[in-house]
Order: C-alpha cells, then structure tokens, then sequence
C-alpha cells in the first residue's frame, strides 16, 4: 500500500470493531489509510502532534472515532486544518448519545463533520466524496458504486415481487 491519504483514529482498542468498518470501506475503493489509537486523555501531547503533523506527511483527510465525552474529535480538529470526520460511538450508558452531542458541538472555526452513532462506514464515504473533489477518477468509481447499488436494490425489489 503506498502512503496513507486518511487516517482513521480512536480513542481506545475498544473501539476498533466499529472503526475497521472505514478501512473496510476504504480498502475497496483502493484509497490508503491507517489506522491508529490516539487518546485525546491518555496521551494528549502525542495526539496533539500527529493531527498538527498530518498535512506535511500526506494525509488529507482524518476519521476520529470517540464515546462518552468524545474528545479526540475536537482536539484532533483544534490542531489540524484538515478536513476531520467525527464517529460518535455507542461504547457509553447513554448509547452514544452524550459522544453525538460533543462532536457536534464544536466552538466556530473547529468544525468536525459528523456522522451517525458508529456510523464509521459513513465516515468513509464522507472522506471519499471529499478526495474526490481533487481525484476524478476516485469521483467516477464513486458514481459507479452507487449506480450499482442502486440497481442492485431494484433487482431485489423484483426478486421479492414488489415491482414488476
């Protein structure tokens, strides 16, 4: 794999099984990424200085996944003028509720795009709409993509005899 164009960080291993589904994602449209723990709490310094150092090692996009108090979006947001995804996590009591509340409400001129509660696969997409502004045929395999699931649907509402 050549150098990696989107990071995809979390806060703890714990939240690797929802947070592989963006590599997932990325993986098949060929799109170079790692994936990395990064602490907004246990190791604030260190996450602090990879974020600040993204754009100068290529990156250009970054997922951040967080629960409960949801930190390491922001933070990661606060260092970098990348564009950062934030994947609130349902690892909490509240379900993911109180994660979707403090991604959102970043301070103005620290925006995180947010997607859904575990919504990581989202997050990927998001990213790659967004590489594909600069990248026309990642553009076209998009397009592609969706073309085929869209009839993919259509050939399953026939199978199941909703449309003739």
């Amino acid at each position: 794999m050549s150098e990696p164009i989107v990071a995809i960080l979390m806060g703890s291993e714990s939240d690797l099984e929802v947070m592989k589904q963006a590599a997932e994602v990325l993986a098949a449209f060929d799109v170079p990424h790692e994936l990395r723990i990064n602490s907004a709490h246990r190791m604030p310094e260190e996450t602090f200085q990879y974020a600040r150092s993204a754009r100068e090692r290529g990156l250009r996009v970054l997922i951040a996944g967080a629960g409960m108090a949801a930190h390491l979006p922001g933070v990661v947001a606060a260092a970098t003028t990348l564009p950062v995804v934030g994947v609130p996590l349902s690892n909490s009591p509240l379900k993911g509720a109180d994660a979707l509340h403090a991604i959102v409400q970043m301070p103005p001129g620290i925006p995180v795009a947010t997607v859904a509660i575990d919504g990581a696969r989202n997050a990927a997409y998001l990213a790659l709409e967004i590489l594909a502004l600069q990248d026309d045929v990642l553009a076209q395999r998009l397009a592609a993509w969706r073309e085929a699931e869209r009839r993919r649907l259509e050939e399953r509402n026939r199978t199941l005899g909703f449309v003739r």
